[in-house]
């Protein structure tokens, strides 16, 4: 990281300490920050919605409004380009995914809030403040009115910045109620292996302590790559010696998986944003069957769940892990798949454990991991209603097998919805790869 990027995130860092020893020491000061004086108390978007989308041909492509914004954006304030990667696309092309979210769900405005509460608390690691949003805000606008020319209207643009600011609002009352939680983690690798050419395990020590549970996922930063960041699932339970593992496959676009898996090493220093994710297991199931369905690298937050199962048998589990499989090259080699070794030794005097591959001389999870699927569903009435599913596909299956439609089957199998444990992320956007999902938001990814 640059001399002047450590400096102003080391001020951003004072200013939140300060900022929190008022709060702790005048808790009843509760002055509200300024978007939160400019969003509605209530807010129906379903007119705002229709108006949108009725005219948003003024304004498309939206890639071309997206490109117009951040012109202006860097072209008025030139300090903001250092927040954001030094290349632009993955940015261009998740904030095109953002505005599609926002106007595709302005009518759940209390679902979207939520989503954004979270992209808020996640762009603390990246030195987003409110100042910022109000730069954003007027870069849009103005690109709004370039694209449209004289067909814009007031009633188009107060619609846009009513959508802008619930948004952003959200954003920032998400940042501000993560206050207390360091905006990132720096963390030393202590091993990197290649398992395959393109595959790579990373073992990382936190600087600061780490707490997470066993199913969630991190984004990283390489220090090859300043201000871009991608998530990956952890792949190890807590333990006590601190070190988190990472399962990494580059995908040959020269973005952060590639510089992790080809370009680290042991003693280089990555930075982690604070962890999140739906696989944690509930609390709620004392005793229960756990079915876990991975493809890819989605086998790491299972193998995290299975050490935290294993560490606290007070709960009577029956476990089965269904391995699915995108596509034989991708997921096995010679040797099987790439932590093959592992999985082998730990299943070994565990009785409660079942593992079910998928056929890997299949052309697809499709095929071989919906055959697997069905042949361990339960047959007997009632069964199904006590299981728990918890499914990761990894980015480079989930163009053939998305999560949905494995939910999907086991829903008509009897598993409840509220039983399916599965990211569902809000907003979908490309990273390195055309199959990849990922959360992100209005400034920077």
């Amino acid at each position: 990281m640059n001399t002047s990027s450590e400096d102003y995130h080391a001020l951003l860092a004072r200013h939140d300490a300060m900022r929190l020893r008022r709060r702790i020491l005048a808790p009843s000061d509760t002055r509200p920050e300024p978007w939160r004086a400019k969003a509605p108390q209530a807010y129906d978007g379903t007119a705002d919605q229709l108006l949108i989308s009725d005219s948003l041909s003024l304004v498309s492509p939206l890639e071309e409004l997206i490109a117009e914004l951040y012109r202006l954006l860097f072209e008025r304030h030139p300090y903001l380009r250092s927040l954001f990667p030094e290349s632009m696309a993955f940015q261009q092309v998740h904030l095109v995914g953002i505005f599609r979210y926002l106007i595709g769900n302005l009518h759940h405005a209390d679902e979207m809030i939520d989503v954004f509460e979270q992209l808020g608390r996640d762009h603390r690691k990246l030195g987003v403040r409110p100042a910022h949003f109000e730069a954003f805000e007027a870069a849009l606008i103005e690109a709004l009115r370039v694209r449209a020319g004289a067909r814009w209207t007031s009633a188009l643009e107060h619609a846009w910045l009513r959508m802008l600011r619930l948004a952003v609002t959200a954003m920032v009352r998400g940042a501000d109620e993560a206050i207390a939680e360091p905006p990132s983690w720096e963390a030393t690798v202590t091993s990197h292996e290649l398992r395959t050419p393109d595959l790579a395990v990373l073992r990382v020590r936190p600087h600061q302590p780490y707490a997470f549970e066993a199913g969630q996922y991190a984004s990283l930063e390489s220090p090859l790559l300043e201000q871009a960041w991608r998530p990956y699932y952890l792949a190890r339970a807590p333990h006590p010696d601190g070190e988190l593992e990472f399962h990494v496959r580059a995908r040959g676009a020269g973005g952060v998986s590639d510089a992790l898996v080809h370009g680290t090493r042991e003693g280089r220093v990555v930075r982690l944003s604070a962890p999140r994710g739906a696989l944690a297991l509930p609390d709620h199931t004392p005793s229960a069957d756990l079915l876990l369905i991975a493809s890819g690298t989605g086998w790491a937050p299972m193998k995290a769940l299975l050490q935290r199962i294993d560490a606290d048998r007070s709960r009577a589990h029956r476990v089965r892990l269904l391995l699915g499989l995108a596509a034989p090259e991708e997921e096995v080699s010679a040797e099987g798949m790439y932590d093959a070794a592992y999985l082998e030794a730990f299943r070994r005097g565990r009785p409660w454990l079942t593992v079910i591959a998928a056929d890997a001389t299949d052309a697809r999870f499709a095929g071989a991991g919906l055959r697997a699927l069905n042949g361990i569903l339960a047959p007997r009435p009632g069964a199904a209603a006590r299981q728990h599913a918890f499914l990761a596909l990894a980015p480079e299956a989930s163009t053939t097998e998305p999560a949905r439609a494995v939910a999907e089957r086991l829903v008509a199998a009897g598993v409840p919805a509220a039983h399916i444990h599965h990211e569902t992320t809000g907003i979908v956007a490309v990273t390195e790869t055309s199959a990849s999902t990922t959360r992100t938001g209005l400034l920077s990814a």
